[in-house]
C-alpha cells in the first residue's frame, strides 16, 4: 500500500473541517501544510491501523520522512481541541444526532519506575505487581447515542500535591495519638 495522497474522503473531511473551524473561531484554520499533514495523518492511520510516523515513513516510501512528521505534531500551532470541538459538531451533524448522554471513562496507564518528562504522572499502585510505579490517569468525556459512541473531550487527571500532603500529614497525627 503507497500512502501518496490522501483518499478523497478524508481531503473532503479536511476541507469540511477547516471551513467549520473558521466559521466557529475566525484565524484558527489550518495552513496548507497543516492540512496535508493531517491528510497524511488520516491516511496512515486508515492503512496502517496504527499511529506510528516510522510506518508512515515506509508507506510513502520516503516522502514523509519521520522527523517532519514528529515534528509538525509537537511543534505547529494546530488547534487541537478546537480541531476536536469541530470534528464532534461536524460528525454529529451529518449523521442528524440530537440526542445523548454524556458518561466519563478513566483508565491509568503505568508508565515507568522513573519518568520525568511525560506530562502529568504521579505514582500509582500497580495492580499487576502489588507495588508502586509511575503513571498516568487519562479520563474521557464520551458522548453515548443510540447509534455510536464520539470521545467528545479528554485530559489527564492528577491527584492534588497539597491534598496528598494533607492526608499523609493528617495520618502522621493520628497514629501519634
Amino acid at each position: 500500500m503507497l500512502m501518496n495522497a490522501p483518499a478523497t474522503f478524508i481531503q473532503s473531511y479536511i476541507d469540511d473541517l477547516n471551513d467549520a473551524l473558521n466559521q466557529l473561531k475566525p484565524g484558527a484554520a489550518l495552513t496548507r501544510i497543516q492540512a496535508v499533514w493531517l491528510g497524511t495523518c488520516l491516511t496512515g492511520i486508515l492503512l496502517m491501523n496504527s499511529v506510528c510516523w516510522a510506518k508512515f515513513e515506509r508507506a510513502s516510501l520516503g516522502d514523509c520522512k519521520v522527523a517532519a512528521l514528529s515534528w509538525v505534531f509537537r511543534k505547529a500551532s494546530i488547534p487541537w481541541d478546537w480541531l476536536l470541538r469541530v470534528s464532534v459538531v461536524l460528525i454529529l451533524k451529518r449523521y442528524g444526532i440530537t440526542e445523548g448522554v454524556l458518561a466519563f471513562d478513566e483508565s491509568d496507564r503505568a508508565r515507568s519506575k522513573s519518568t520525568k518528562r511525560i506530562y502529568k504522572v504521579y505514582k500509582q499502585k500497580h495492580k499487576g505487581s502489588g507495588g508502586y510505579v509511575n503513571g498516568q490517569t487519562i479520563v474521557l468525556l464520551l458522548l453515548v447515542t443510540s447509534s455510536i459512541t464520539v470521545p467528545v473531550g479528554f485530559f489527564f487527571y492528577m491527584p492534588d500535591p497539597a491534598l496528598k500532603q494533607w492526608d499523609k500529614e493528617d495520618k502522621r497525627l493520628k497514629r501519634a495519638v
